[in-house]
């Protein structure tokens, strides 16, 4: 049936608007998530590059959510995997080498304490 009334019209309007801008929003999430795995999974990449990649696909995951592109437990499922598989880069990555300032360098004195 056709749109008759102009309400009904610009309503048409105004949803392919939006589903155009959310089809583009929810594909820059996509693009930004493939991104984040491959640099999490890649051993050749830093491991700041790797995390900053993940947290800029959380960022885009969050306004995705907020925006209402993304259903809110889709996008909290998605930052959980991104999370997991950041945590077990994390957990394979080597500690951070002390230098000589840092392992000669006493412990700081506790805070006396408030009454």
């Amino acid at each position: 049936m056709a749109k008759r009334t102009a309400s009904a019209k610009k309503q048409a309007r105004a949803g392919a608007k939006r589903s155009t801008r959310n089809r583009a929003r929810r594909s820059e999430v996509k693009t930004l998530i493939v991104k984040a795995r491959k640099a999490l999974s890649d051993g050749s990449a830093e491991t700041t590059e790797r995390v900053a990649t993940a947290v800029e696909a959380v960022r885009a995951l969050d306004r995705a959510a907020a925006k209402g592109v993304l259903h809110a437990n889709n996008a909290a499922r998605r930052k959980g995997r991104l999370a997991r598989q950041l945590a077990k880069v994390a957990a394979t990555a080597p500690a951070p080498a002390r230098g000589k300032k840092a392992a000669s360098a006493p412990p700081p004195a506790p805070a006396p304490k408030k009454k």
